[in-house]
């Protein structure tokens, strides 16, 4: 279990100044980011903040006891961002270049009162972002939209595990110099590639096998699976380590796993590359995939798939997100409670006004 995920009140007025607003306002501040970032990095950082939700969290810290929460909620896993600031996103390209934008996003911290005061406004979320991202960038001479992503992913960090937690992580880098030697156009490459068949393989049906890739950090971490075989059932014949010992929610391969039958939302993965692969989303994932709370959309191939029902018909790469749950339906039966009261309420009041 992680750690329990409650944060103490804001200590700086750049703190309060994130934590006064709610998830549909980080929703608005993606959305206006995200043509401006990278494409290496614009599914990532959306897979990101869906790996992240601050709707939960919001219901953690609020939670008399935020554990007993966790545990109706069926977290298994490291839900926790405070226990992740320097590994969560090392999926993002933008990850490299963390040590820069961790320090540029603490300094903006520590001028933001005054931004807010000289200014009248320090301006948007939004248009913050962006204002960190283009100072990193001309200092390390890179494209601004190779930033965004991660310095968005720094703010949310920012609001979810506090300031004083991300000033303590070292801000390291992840990856090894072969990794970090790759270019965006190199990686695009690699996620868009399908295995070759063979010289007869314009012949092959069922037989055609595919590259599934769960971390692009590590040329060992991938596995081959059948045409139209699901993520989950060619994870299961992956024997190279074991993965009972790194993670026990993974008892036959990379992929987390347990039911087989979009029952529990053990095998959720973001999808980096080749989404377009993978057959359209069926009623049952659409249904539990809403019901679990990790993506709500009418997409027949999303980035959040469910690994037991995601078929692949090409190579995909995918990432692993370190926790897994059951809050969406929770969240959707609170919010319709708490309509009924607010409605019950009015319709009170205006039967008071009305005797008046």
């Amino acid at each position: 279990m992680s750690t329990t995920a409650t944060q103490a009140p804001a200590e700086t007025p750049f703190e309060d100044f994130l934590m006064q607003h709610d998830e549909a306002w980080w929703d608005e501040a993606l959305a206006q980011l995200l043509p401006s970032i990278h494409e290496v990095d614009r599914n990532a950082t959306q897979i990101w903040f869906a790996f992240y939700p601050l709707e939960l969290l919001r219901e953690l810290e609020q939670a008399d006891d935020p554990e007993a929460l966790m545990r109706e909620l069926l977290i298994q896993g490291n839900y926790y961002l405070g226990d992740q600031i320097d590994s969560s996103h090392k999926f993002l390209y933008g990850h490299r270049f963390w040590p820069e934008v961790k320090k540029a996003v603490e300094e903006h911290a520590d001028l933001w009162h005054g931004l807010q005061s000289s200014n009248g406004a320090a301006g948007s979320l939004a248009d913050q972002i962006k204002a960190v991202a283009r100072e990193v960038a001309e200092v390390l001479k890179v494209d601004q939209s190779l930033l965004l992503g991660i310095t968005a992913v720094a703010f949310m960090t920012v609001r979810q595990a506090g300031l004083a937690a991300f000033r303590t992580a070292a801000g390291e880098v992840l990856l090894d110099d072969k990794h970090l030697k790759k270019s965006p156009t190199h990686i695009l490459k690699e996620r868009s590639k399908d295995d070759g068949q063979g010289l007869l393989g314009f012949l092959k049906t069922v037989d055609k096998k595919w590259t599934i890739t769960f971390d692009e950090s590590d040329d060992a971490a991938h596995y081959k699976m059948n045409n139209l075989q699901d993520l989950a059932w060619g994870a299961s014949e992956d024997h190279s380590r074991d993965w009972r010992a790194i993670d026990p929610r993974r008892p036959e391969g990379p992929i987390p796993v347990e039911c087989r039958s979009a029952a529990c939302g053990t095998c959720w993965v973001g999808v980096l590359g080749g989404a377009e692969k993978l057959a359209p989303v069926a009623a049952r994932e659409s249904t539990r995939i809403k019901e679990f709370g990790y993506i709500d959309t009418a997409e027949p191939k999303p980035l959040i798939r469910l690994a037991c029902q995601a078929q692949a018909e090409g190579a995909v790469s995918i990432v692993i997100p370190p926790w897994n749950g059951f809050f969406g339906k929770y969240l959707k039966e609170k919010k319709k409670a708490a309509a009924g009261v607010t409605a019950k309420d009015a319709t009170i009041l205006r039967g008071k006004i009305n005797k008046q």
